[in-house]
């Protein structure tokens, strides 16, 4: 068990990477990384032994793929290939030919870790393992209809930046647009968010975000399941919320603190009714009937930020972006570009090679 141990603090890295399902050279170029640039007995022998947990656990097809790569590589250096490796892929190459028939439409399980750098202990969100590990459920096809249940980058910027400033979230009422398959929410719980909303306008991404809260404890429309030693705990809720026809009234009634969104900006005849959405939940409400006091005067005695909103993108197309900051100034809302002055405190996917951060830009929205 020390000596299992021992191995996965060796290579913590080459394991996210697999849990996350890199692309398999990446996963083999950590592994070198690993052995001054070799690939050794002692890493073949850790392959093979994520790739047998990986079978078993439905991941096979993934598996398949890496132990090939694995053996290419280290056959290209004249080096020794253990038995067990073999005799692992030619259990694959039997077993798994019916995989090539679905491998496009299934959904399969990516363990994302958040890995907290040494000397993050005392940091509020950092586990006492410095390591949050987030299990879920997407599809492998990111293009064909299922692009609300695939994990873009703009999510997992989204996630560093709320687990590196918790104290922005903190016992704070958050609602995000477009939540796809949850890891944001499930962030926002773990920093103890007073509330999380969480909404899709597609029924089947809905459905897997449900799914992907359960995995990782979180009741929706529920109070939060505490773990051991944990008093407090996040009010969570799924809605469905089509923006075309979410309305004024309907969206009045959250009053979140903090909006958010994750590549939200990419259709240019959805943007409008984002703006909306957007306007109606930074909008400050008037007096209510009963008399009591308005918002803007309650949150001015008690020292409350106004609503802003916090959107997450990687601009592919300056035609559609510019469209969005067209309807921003149309419709009175001030936007700021604060990559540069909110970029996460801790660089927490290092393994993920494909993770271009740079790429993602951050804004803040307000109402003028």
């Amino acid at each position: 068990m020390a000596a299992e141990a021992e191995a996965e603090s060796q290579y913590l890295h080459v394991l996210s990477a697999f849990l996350a399902m890199e692309p398999v050279d990446s996963v083999i170029s950590l592994a070198r990384e690993c052995n001054g640039g070799s690939i050794t007995d002692s890493a073949q022998r850790f392959f093979w032994e994520i790739c047998v947990k990986a079978s078993a656990s439905g991941n096979s097809t993934y598996a398949k793929k890496l132990l090939k790569k694995l053996i290419n590589e280290v056959e290209l250096e004249n080096g020794e290939v253990l038995d067990e490796v073999y005799e692992e892929y030619a259990l694959y190459m039997s077993t798994s030919k019916e995989d090539t028939l679905v491998k496009e439409t299934i959904r399969i399980t990516k363990f994302i870790s958040f890995l907290f750098p040494e000397g993050s202990y005392k940091h509020p969100s950092c586990p006492m393992s410095r390591k949050l590990v987030i299990p879920l459920q997407c599809s492998l096809n990111m293009l064909e209809g299922d692009t609300g249940c695939s994990i873009w980058p703009s999510s997992l910027f989204m996630s560093e930046f709320v687990l590196s400033f918790p104290e922005l979230f903190a016992n704070k009422s958050c609602f995000e647009v477009g939540s796809g398959v949850g890891m944001v929410g499930i962030c926002l719980a773990h920093v103890k968010a007073k509330k999380v909303i969480l909404t899709d306008g597609d029924l089947l991404t809905l459905s897997n975000m449900r799914l992907n809260l359960e995995r990782n404890h979180l009741n929706y429309d529920d109070e939060l399941l505490n773990q051991p030693g944990e008093a407090q705990s996040t009010r969570v809720k799924c809605i469905h919320l089509p923006w075309e026809t979410a309305s004024e009234s309907e969206l009045s009634k959250f009053c979140p603190d903090i909006v958010l969104g994750a590549d939200v900006i990419y259709n240019p005849s959805c943007l409008p009714h984002l703006l909306r959405v957007l306007v109606a939940l930074l909008k400050k409400p008037t007096k209510r009937d009963n008399g009591s006091l308005k918002t803007e005067d309650r949150d001015a005695q008690q020292g409350r930020r106004p609503s802003v909103a916090y959107i997450a993108s990687v601009i592919r197309n300056e035609d559609t972006f510019n469209v969005f900051l067209t309807l921003v100034d149309q419709m009175d809302l001030s936007i700021t570009d604060v990559t540069a002055e909110l970029r996460p405190r801790f660089e927490l996917l290092p393994y993920m090679h494909s993770y271009d951060r740079s790429s993602v830009r951050l804004f803040s929205i307000s109402p003028r």
